[in-house]
């Protein structure tokens, strides 16, 4: 993990509105989410991997499941998933195989950030406070 400071960090929105500046910049609710916290993840890259730009909130008026529920940014960071080489390769043997072995499990879910995405993060931060603190 490497956390990347901001200036949206603390800063407070209603979900829903906040869905719709960061779904259309490439950003998804992931899916690791419970009634009072969550995290936008924008996928950087798949290779030999997967890397995500993570910006975290939690819900300081409302749950999340429901419709005027309003969430607080917390810092955002750089995260590496590493998976097992090959082991998804035959996940698709047949549909019943396939439905239980579609995915493997990291062998790293918080490996070191390789160097090369510290600037692309850096530079999704900024564009993120561009989206988020416009007036």
């Amino acid at each position: 993990m490497y956390e990347i400071p901001s200036r949206i960090e603390g800063k407070q929105y209603h979900l829903f509105k906040l869905e719709q500046k960061l779904k259309p910049n490439g950003y998804s609710i992931g899916g690791n989410w419970d009634y009072d916290q969550g995290a936008f993840d924008y996928k950087i890259d798949a290779q030999d991997g997967y890397h995500f730009l993570r910006v975290p909130f939690k819900a300081i008026d409302g749950q999340l499941d429901t419709s005027n529920c309003t969430v607080e940014l917390g810092r955002p960071f750089l995260l590496s998933h590493i998976y097992q080489d090959g082991q998804d390769d035959h996940a698709n043997v047949s549909n019943f195989t396939a439905s239980l072995n579609q995915f493997s499990e990291p062998v790293d879910k918080d490996a070191k950030v390789p160097e090369q995405y510290i600037d692309t993060g850096k530079s999704l931060v900024e564009e993120l406070e561009e989206i988020l603190l416009e007036p």
